[in-house]
């Protein structure tokens, strides 16, 4: 009876801290990201423009559209709110050919593989893997750092 009681404890106080940690994040524009505006975004863990594992949050308002981009790692994406991540692979959107992605559900991007991302209602995401984090665009035009 005490192990249950100390293990439940535990457990009550991991899932304690991680809604601490995530009501004491600090959202801002995604947009310096590189993302197309709307998108809002926290660093979880880690930093994106260095060397090492970094976690994100993001969250992507409906009809939403990140176009063809590649990273120079592998990132994992994995859907942590209600609403669905739609996604594809390749050079150009193409919104008859893409998988989706639900709360709880993850795809794996892998490194300098084109792929592209939309919504059509608000959903939250988080992003793993290891920086440095950037977006190369396929097509120089849609990279909203660039307008």
């Amino acid at each position: 009876m005490r192990r249950f009681v100390l293990v439940t404890l535990s457990a009550l106080l991991a899932a304690s801290a991680t809604g601490a940690q995530a009501k004491a994040m600090k959202w801002m524009d995604a947009s310096g990201a590189g993302l197309p505006a709307g998108a809002k975004m926290a660093v979880v863990s880690g930093d994106p423009s260095k060397a090492g594992p970094f976690v994100i949050r993001a969250k992507f308002p409906a009809n939403y559209t990140v176009p063809p981009h590649h990273h120079p790692g592998d990132e994992v994406v994995r859907v942590t709110s209600a609403g669905a991540l739609s996604y594809g692979m390749g050079d150009k959107l193409d919104k008859a050919n893409v998988g989706s992605l639900t709360k709880g559900y993850h795809v794996t991007m892998g490194a300098g593989m084109n792929h592209y991302v939309f919504t059509t209602d608000p959903v939250d995401i988080q992003v793993s893997g290891n920086g440095p984090f950037a977006i190369t665009y396929v097509n120089p035009a849609d990279d909203p750092r660039k307008k």
